[in-house]
């Protein structure tokens, strides 16, 4: 080949290198957003995450899906597809734990608002079984308005609503309903 021939090759080749990356560009454009309070700032799956008070871990999260609405009013956490919560104590020990479908953080309010199949478990082994819990950080309380059953050791207690401490061990029942098992001791005293 003449250096003329390589010459025009090479020419040929940057000219149709320069018509195929001429061509048109196509871009795509997304809607400008409109309601910022409607859009999670975050959104993740598979959330398995640690908690820790004073450098000790005390709590973990685990999630199949986690969305963080920091612009709405209030703003919250939202678990659509459930949320289970844990408590350690200082040697990473389950000492309570509380499951749900669903459930809502209103984080300012310290609030969380759990629905669907709640089941908690407080650190004298009692399990607690309700379609709905709240449980208030900054009041140290947990309630509810909704049927409950405790499951005790020897018992188990029905009513609708419910109030407690934070750690569900000092709690009442406000309407009890069913059999209640009396010590013997205590009934003769009556």
């Amino acid at each position: 080949m003449s250096r003329r021939q390589v010459i025009s090759i090479s020419v040929t080749a940057c000219l149709l290198a320069l018509l195929v990356s001429c061509g048109k560009e196509v871009r795509l454009r997304a809607d400008a957003v409109s309601d910022r309070s409607a859009m999670p700032i975050l959104d993740a799956g598979g959330v398995s995450t640690l908690i820790s008070d004073s450098g000790v871990t005390r709590y973990r999260i685990n999630a199949e899906r986690w969305q963080v609405y920091d612009k709405a009013q209030p703003s919250y956490w939202e678990f659509k597809q459930g949320v289970y919560l844990e408590k350690f104590d200082e040697h990473l020990v389950v000492e309570a734990s509380i499951r749900s479908d669903y459930a809502k953080y209103l984080d300012k309010e310290g609030l969380w608002e759990l629905d669907g199949n709640v089941h908690a478990m407080n650190e004298q082994g009692e399990q607690f079984d309700t379609p709905q819990l709240f449980w208030n950080q900054n009041e140290e309380t947990i309630y509810s308005d909704s049927a409950i059953t405790i499951h005790r050791a020897s018992s188990t207690i029905t009513g609708y609503g419910f109030r407690s401490n934070q750690t569900m061990t000092n709690y009442i029942i406000l309407q009890p309903t069913g059999f209640f098992p009396v010590d013997q001791m205590e009934q003769d005293s009556i």
